[in-house]
């Protein structure tokens, strides 16, 4: 009875969630920047009274507008319970007190390949006191240490302390369960409230220079403007906006030279706010299990077996995830049967005669180093580009193969790259032929977490506009869009590039692609369902498999 009023409970606070969220995006919203918090190597502070841009792009249409209210629905997060600096500490998630139980399968405690797996989570707090509302951001993963196994588990917010979290059963033996929380509920509104009201915390700056004269300004997607003119560097294909301030010398727009992170805001929180990200007490910390946190999985009854053989309209396995680790390699869940590339002859052999163009930040420069390091014929061009920025390329010319990286337009937070190598994905699409000879591969997530959701979607919207334009064109073109991941956690990396942050994007970017004619790498959970700590550049043996992932697409095992 209980779980029926729980289901209700939590549709009525997501539904008011949704409605205050619309409210609150309707609301222009005043960054309350502190000068004194800024440390950005001798650069100008930015004004402590601002609001938030209203000229970032064009407006969006209609449709925009009702696909972004769509999307931001989509992830809207349970509201918590108010929490402020007065209210004590000890009222908060705490995992040390809380714990998860596993329930038994259909009342038995008897479980088979294809079956379920659920556990339920009660949150306490550090009084061992059970919470009353949810909100707490949590992790779950199934593994099997010795056949090194794992899969991703979906967590449910009942919105009352409690949460369920379901496990597809896809192998044999015994089975491990782990549950994680990242963030307690009174962390995320601390969050929500430095996305909107400090997006410019990671600082950005430029070198002009022309002949003896140089000098070094403030950039970001939104600058105030009562302090110096501004140089609008937008993007005239995509609209993409983009600002420095003018120089004070006499220097003109055009003499820009570069673009850099020129460092962090501090002191974003208060000290009673830091205790809410704790390494090892509440952030991204393990929650025990109240009894036996394992069970022994069964084979699949051949009853099971047989319906499902026998009948059209059998339904699957009901599961959220998108594949799971079984001997250390990833099988996704439909779709192209895996196939492991462990020979540079068989990647070399899918390549030939094709061109593959990556786009994006450093997580899919990590395909560009794999492939370069493990594939002994391929020769790079010395671009004398930066290690960490690129453009980089290289050429297999027996096996007529092409690798090309090319970061992605600002914002980037990277050492100076020069100007004439910022470009957008969008318009590097647009200027390929595709065919049947090309793969473009796309990873565009990292560098957002820090600014309104918004923007990341005006981003992906240009993009994926972009991607249908090369398929229309060339229906042939491998489209690879590889998503989110996780990674470690410490309180500074927390305020800005968060799990929490990246969890939305995540959403957002699988939203945005579904339904087109693409490859989804699903990283998030690649990289939650691997026993390798979570890292910013997953471990080699993740990117390996997502390298296999892309290979078995490109060239499907043939039966």
């Amino acid at each position: 009875m209980w779980m029926h009023l729980s289901k209700y409970i939590c549709n009525f606070i997501r539904t008011l969630t949704i409605l205050v969220v619309l409210l609150y995006n309707n609301y222009i919203l005043e960054w309350e920047l502190d000068p004194h918090r800024i440390h950005s190597e001798g650069l100008p502070p930015l004004d402590r009274e601002r609001r938030f841009c209203s000229h970032l792009g064009k407006n969006p249409s209609p449709e925009e507008a009702l696909e972004e209210r769509y999307l931001l629905e989509s992830i809207a997060w349970p509201e918590p319970q108010p929490w402020s600096t007065s209210s004590p500490l000890n009222q908060t998630s705490d995992p040390a007190h809380s714990l998860f139980t596993i329930l038994p399968a259909g009342g038995r405690r008897e479980w088979h390949v294809g079956d379920q797996l659920e556990a339920l989570v009660i949150m306490n707090d550090f009084q061992g006191f059970p919470k009353s509302h949810g909100g707490d951001f949590l992790l779950a993963r199934l593994h099997s240490p010795e056949l090194k196994a794992g899969v991703a588990g979906h967590v449910l917010d009942h919105g009352n302390g409690t949460y369920s979290v379901i496990f597809p059963l896809l192998w044999e033996g015994s089975v491990w369960v782990d549950v994680t929380l990242v963030h307690p509920s009174e962390a995320v509104p601390v969050l929500l409230r430095i996305r909107e009201e400090h997006p410019d915390r990671v600082l950005y700056k430029s070198l002009f220079r022309s002949g003896l004269l140089s000098e070094t300004t403030m950039c970001n997607l939104c600058l105030p403007t009562n302090q110096q003119p501004l140089c609008n560097y937008t993007d005239p294909h995509t609209g993409e906006p983009w600002y420095c301030y003018k120089p004070k010398q006499l220097l003109s727009c055009d003499t820009r030279i570069n673009h850099a992170r020129a460092g962090y805001q501090k002191d974003l929180i208060t000290e009673k706010e830091a205790l809410l990200f704790q390494s090892g007490v509440n952030l991204k910390t393990r929650i025990h299990a109240k009894a036996s946190d394992s069970v022994t999985v069964l084979p699949k009854k051949k009853d099971k077996q047989e319906v499902e053989s026998n009948s059209e309209k059998a339904a699957p396995i009901r599961t959220t995830a998108s594949g799971y680790y079984f001997q250390g390699s990833w099988r996704g869940l439909g779709g192209v049967v895996m196939h492991q590339f462990n020979d540079p002859t068989a990647i070399t052999q899918c390549l030939k005669g094709k061109m593959v163009y990556m786009y994006g930040d450093s997580t899919v420069r990590q395909y560009y180093e794999f492939l370069t390091r493990f594939l002994p014929e391929l020769r790079e061009f010395n671009l004398h580009s930066p290690v960490s920025t690129g453009p980089f390329m290289a050429v297999d010319i027996p096996h007529n193969i092409l690798l090309k990286y090319q970061s992605h337009g600002p914002p980037i937070s990277w050492t100076p790259i020069n100007v004439s190598h910022l470009r957008y994905v969008a318009n590097e699409l647009d200027g390929l032929a595709g065919g049947s000879d090309t793969i473009v591969v796309i990873s565009i997530w990292a560098h957002f977490s820090t600014f309104p959701v918004q923007v990341y979607i005006r981003r992906l919207r240009h993009i994926r506009r972009a991607v249908v334009r090369l398929l229309d064109r060339a229906p042939k073109t491998v489209v690879v869009v590889r998503s989110a991941n996780l990674r470690a956690q410490s309180l500074q990396e927390s305020l800005n590039f968060s799990d929490w942050f990246s969890v939305q994007l995540d959403g957002v970017l699988k939203a945005m692609f579904k339904g087109l004619n693409i490859l989804l790498v699903d990283a998030w959970e690649m990289t939650l369902a691997h026993h390798h700590p979570h890292d910013i550049h997953p471990s080699p043996p993740i990117i390996k498999n997502m390298i296999n992932t892309i290979l078995s697409h490109v060239c499907p095992v043939k039966n």
